[in-house]
């Protein structure tokens, strides 16, 4: 996503306290490999210290991938919005009828997923259940979803934390919500419950969802 769409959440993280600086890049004429190596150079070139990645859809597999692939990176937490993890329904269905080009460079990635989480970093992932988007008509999703990414698709083993709200894909952009889970997670390595009485997730294989009914999006 272009960082004028990352701007209501970039708003939302500064006012916890968080500096966000978004980082662009053509996911359509450029390769994930060269966005993680262009995002790996830019956190190298920032001061020690914690370093949190928040990543939208394709965006969060290309963080997980930079800190999969580079050594020496500063350390700190990773929150996926959406991000298909175990690849994408919507992208192979586009494959299927060779409407995938319209990817980009990123769809390898995006129909494939990743294999598995990289090792010493807490990941936490935000996804969306409200069916809003026009990944359905390619996807043939046969469970909860957010219009683009089902929810499945959205986990792999070893997460420190999985949360559903009520937003659909691009929602999560514009949900307080979703700022507020975020913000949590980077403080804590664990989503806060927000008031909703939801019990206390574990970590490892059969982490569950916790699912968080419809709130305020503004």
């Amino acid at each position: 996503m272009r960082g004028l769409t990352l701007w209501p959440l970039a708003r939302r993280l500064r006012a916890y306290g968080y500096a966000p600086e978004p980082f662009d890049y053509a996911s359509l004429w450029r390769s994930p490999a060269e966005a993680a190596d262009r995002l790996a150079h830019r956190l190298l070139a920032m001061s020690p210290g914690p370093v949190h990645l928040v990543g939208h859809s394709l965006g969060g597999l290309v963080a997980l991938e930079t800190v999969a692939g580079w050594a020496g990176l500063p350390h700190g937490r990773i929150v996926c919005l959406g991000s298909p993890l175990a690849g994408s329904g919507a992208a192979r269905g586009m494959a299927r009828w060779r409407l995938d080009g319209w990817l980009g460079r990123s769809r390898t990635l995006l129909k494939a997923g990743l294999h598995a989480l990289p090792p010493g970093r807490e990941v936490g992932v935000i996804a969306g259940i409200r069916p809003l988007g026009l990944g359905k008509l390619f996807a043939g999703f046969d469970g909860p979803h957010d219009g683009t990414v089902a929810l499945w698709e959205t986990r792999l083993p070893g997460l420190a934390d999985h949360v559903a709200v009520h937003s659909s894909h691009t929602g999560l952009l514009l949900d307080a919500r979703v700022a507020a889970l975020t913000a949590g997670f980077l403080a804590t390595g664990r989503f806060p419950d927000l008031g909703q009485g939801a019990s206390p997730a574990r970590s490892g294989q059969e982490l569950p969802t916790r699912t968080f009914p419809p709130g305020r999006s503004g």
